[in-house]
């Protein structure tokens, strides 16, 4: 049988990782970090599990890559919904709102990654992360930076810190009173973005559903059968 192209294999590596990305948000939003394993997240995706080691240098780093392509998700879902607009103003307000909003209906999952980046291994930069900052510096360039170098650290700081904030166990603060915080930091109107107020769902807006931020397509047509099941030959084409 021939080879596969290399397009499609590296269609079939794409989709493989997005599927372990996806498996990862799912289960530690369920379970927790610790009761995840990396068996598990393999086993939740349908891929060999030596995959997960293929891909990420650990289980940390695959949760916070998860975690970054989430937030990447939900935050261009939420600057680009109807109606689009292209107010800088605006779109700060659901920068925020969508950042905020994860704190708030993803708790577990959004804790475990605040106690992540405070690990040993610190920050990860994966391209997940690297998406997530273009498109967080471009809000401040939108909402009127002279110096987004400057701003969109600060932009993340505060963001982080109020993710923080909202989730400390024993002491958390309301989620509408840190909006009102940066808010009024970055000289918004309450009724910008999504008001807590105003929310389409009481009591949030969690959706279980992670689909749409993972997208993997159906699998490409192989002519030769080959799988990344465990014990078959990876996306790359090569033997385990």
């Amino acid at each position: 049988m021939s080879p596969r192209s290399a397009s499609v294999n590296e269609e079939l590596r794409r989709r493989s990782r997005e599927r372990l990305l996806q498996a990862a948000v799912e289960l530690v939003g369920e379970r927790g970090f610790e009761a995840t394993t990396l068996g598990d997240i393999a086993d939740r995706a349908g891929s060999a599990r030596g995959l997960v080691s293929y891909y990420f240098p650990g289980k940390r780093q695959l949760v916070q890559s998860a975690v970054h392509r989430l937030m990447h998700g939900t935050l261009e879902e939420a600057l680009e919904r109807e109606p689009r607009t292209e107010d800088g103003r605006e779109r700060m307000a659901r920068a925020i709102d969508a950042i905020l909003g994860l704190a708030r209906d993803r708790p577990v999952l959004m804790r475990q990654h605040m106690a992540g980046i405070l690990q040993a291994e610190g920050f990860v930069q994966c391209p997940e992360q690297r998406r997530l900052a273009e498109l967080l510096r471009d809000t401040c360039v939108r909402h009127g930076s002279a110096d987004a170098d400057t701003d969109y650290p600060m932009l993340r700081a505060l963001l982080m810190g109020a993710v923080y904030a909202a989730l400390v166990p024993g002491a958390p603060m309301p989620v509408p009173v840190l909006r009102a915080e940066l808010f009024k930091r970055y000289r918004l109107d309450w009724e910008q973005g999504v008001p807590p107020d105003t929310e389409a769902v009481p009591g949030g807006t969690c959706d279980s559903d992670l689909s749409r931020f993972f997208a993997t397509g159906s699998a490409p047509d192989c002519a030769d059968g080959q799988s990344d099941r465990s014990g078959q030959p990876d996306p790359s084409g090569q033997s385990k």
